[in-house]
């Protein structure tokens, strides 16, 4: 179980979702306690190439999703918005929302003040999503960090933003 753990870590680290520090600090949890905790190690990464999916905590936050997710598949009358982001790495961080003192301030009233982050790191950028009340997602699966790719869709709430 540890070296699945170890595993998932390292791949993280690859894919520019934890820097060398939180890396170093996670593999020193995971292999320095007697107890250690799965989802608190690894819960708040989606990786790219994993094929499993890591599930959503239970409660409230979780309904809120699942809710979301059944009025997405219905379909929404949410315009999705393009967000061209500067690839070259001239902005290392953008902090999304619907307070005005956010980079990116979204309308959407399902959008928290303080909804996510997108931090750039390593030539990609990762969202982060901040305990947000209605979750983020990408590509329609919920994430706490990924990693984005042009193309890919970015939901906060019931917001969609295309990745280009």
């Amino acid at each position: 179980m540890r070296e699945r753990l170890a595993g998932i870590l390292n791949l993280a680290f690859a894919e520019g979702l934890l820097s060398e520090q939180t890396h170093s600090f996670r593999l020193s949890l995971l292999f320095g306690l007697q107890l250690v905790d799965p989802h608190a190690l690894v819960g708040d990464l989606t990786l790219r190439s994993q094929r499993r999916t890591l599930r959503a905590p239970a409660g409230a936050a979780g309904a809120v999703r699942r809710y979301a997710a059944t009025i997405m598949r219905r379909g929404s009358s949410v315009t999705p918005l393009l967000l061209a982001l500067d690839w070259s790495g001239t902005r290392d961080a953008l902090l999304i929302g619907r307070d005005a003192s956010c980079d990116i301030a979204v309308r959407e009233p399902t959008v928290s003040r303080r909804h996510a982050r997108l931090l750039f790191r390593d030539g990609s950028w990762i969202v982060q999503d901040l305990e947000s009340t209605n979750g983020t997602a990408v590509n329609g699966r919920p994430v706490g960090r990924c990693q984005l790719w042009p193309g890919d869709r970015l939901r906060l709430g019931l917001q969609l933003i295309d990745i280009d």
